[in-house]
């Protein structure tokens, strides 16, 4: 079965996770620049006129879909590189998916999500084709 990880992580981390994804063999993945508020409910600033609330704070939006045998090592590895320790560092979501189709080749379910060099690939779970 394949599965969506949907990673909410601070912006100046985004460097950090994609590399250490891309060292464990996740090469597909979505980016998406997006405003938020968690349990922090926004920051305080100080500027020239006093100080003002900022309560819907810049982060990073990352989907990734994956077999579901690579979930718990990409979560592990998400968590290892985006944590500073401080509010604010993100979520983790993972959803099901029920289907994937490669527009390009019309693959369905795992061989549409495939990449050469991917963590599958890397763990001998499958080749993917090169087409």
């Amino acid at each position: 079965m394949l599965k969506k990880i949907e990673a909410i992580i601070r912006e100046d981390k985004l460097n950090d996770v994609k590399d250490a994804l891309n060292a464990i063999g996740i090469r597909g993945m979505n980016v998406f620049e997006i405003r938020g508020q968690g349990r922090q409910g926004g920051i305080t600033l100080a500027g020239r006129s006093g100080t003002y609330q900022v309560d819907m704070l810049p982060k990073m939006q990352m989907n990734i879909i994956l077999s579901e045998d690579n979930v718990d090592e990409t979560i592990e590895t998400i968590l290892a590189a985006g944590r500073t320790g401080a509010a604010g560092d993100g979520l983790i979501f993972v959803y099901p998916v029920d289907e994937v189709v490669r527009i390009r080749t019309g693959e369905r379910g795992h061989e549409a999500v495939m990449y050469p060099g991917d963590i599958d690939e890397k763990k001998g779970r499958g080749k993917a084709k090169v087409s």
